[in-house]
């Protein structure tokens, strides 16, 4: 599992990206993925999972 920070979200679109905080890679994350809803700013643990266009955050829970 890892660790991150929510860089952006758009409630009204469903989706944001996702800091890692070991890589500083940035993923996308779409509103399916959240477990909790989230903010910017917060800090969250998700899984990566490979979507269409490369790794997408899933799984993703406040931590």
């Amino acid at each position: 599992m890892n660790k991150g920070i929510v860089k952006f979200f758009n409630e009204s679109k469903g989706f944001g990206f996702i800091k890692d905080e070991d890589s500083n890679k940035e993923y996308f994350v779409h509103i399916s993925g959240l477990v909790n809803k989230v903010r910017e700013n917060d800090q969250v643990t998700f899984d990566l999972q490979e979507g269409k266009k490369g790794l997408n955050a899933v799984n993703v829970k406040l931590s």
